[in-house]
């Protein structure tokens, strides 16, 4: 990890009627930097959350973690229990919507622009679990310059509220996309895998796929149980690769 002071605080972005809280981290160090959006699992902006965008600024980025659930549980953060589990299914797959959490995204880049020290033309997102669905439907943003998707289930099968799975929208696709998968992951099967792989050379996206044996959902959050060191190591290597290579700048 690189050791560069950072500043973090909690914010609220304006969407109409809607405050969006997004907890935020940039390095202390005056310059422009490059902003990231995080997008969260079904567990909330938790502290899991919250660790990965300190760890990405301490990278030279600006950080930046939406909340999701904003509309339907606003301050939602759960830990890891079985019935954490099915309230976060809840809130994610029953009551959220493709169009409204891209509306947020959306309102989480303009937000990014309003800072000065954020380079207006270099965003990328990362998500995981249900943020890792959402961020493949972030990449269809035209901001969006680089995409890191970990584990992002029903990608093939269906989309946050209802309509036609996400992977339809594929072509829509901008930047680079990253995908990654544990292979032991029952969430996701195989045949899914390759399709999405089989759906990014059919439209001739600029993608990375990135299969894991022995790694199972959520192989890279070090809060869980199925945490997988090696495989979480080796994917922050590759999201570390893909932000430097397509988000303009120097981030050294």
């Amino acid at each position: 990890m690189t050791d560069r002071a950072i500043d973090t605080t909690s914010v609220n972005m304006t969407q109409g009627e809607l405050q969006i809280a997004a907890y935020i981290a940039k390095p202390s160090a005056p310059g422009s930097y490059p902003g990231v959006v995080v997008l969260q699992e079904i567990f909330g902006v938790n502290s899991h959350i919250r660790e990965v965008t300190e760890r990405i600024a301490r990278e030279g980025y600006v950080a930046i973690a939406p909340a999701l659930f904003q509309r339907i549980a606003p301050g939602f953060e759960t830990g890891y229990t079985p019935l954490d589990v099915e309230v976060g299914k809840k809130y994610a797959w029953g009551q959220t919507k493709a169009s409204e959490l891209l509306a947020d995204i959306q309102t989480t880049i303009n937000y990014l622009k309003t800072l000065s020290y954020v380079k207006h033309n270099s965003v990328a997102c990362i998500g995981f679990c249900f943020g890792g669905h959402v961020a493949y439907l972030a990449a269809t943003l035209p901001d969006i310059k680089a995409t890191a998707s970990f584990y992002g289930a029903r990608i093939t099968t269906a989309t946050p509220g209802s309509g036609e799975p996400t992977i339809n929208r594929t072509r829509e696709i901008k930047g680079t996309i990253a995908v990654f998968f544990g292979m032991e992951d029952a969430s996701i099967p195989l045949e899914q895998v390759d399709t999405i792989e089989s759906e990014l050379e059919k439209y001739k996206i600029s993608h990375h796929v990135f299969r894991y044996d022995g790694a199972d959902h959520g192989f890279f959050c070090d809060h869980r149980a199925s945490y997988n060191p090696v495989a979480a190591a080796d994917a922050w290597e590759k999201v570390k690769q893909l932000f430097t290579q397509q988000l303009s700048g120097d981030n050294s």
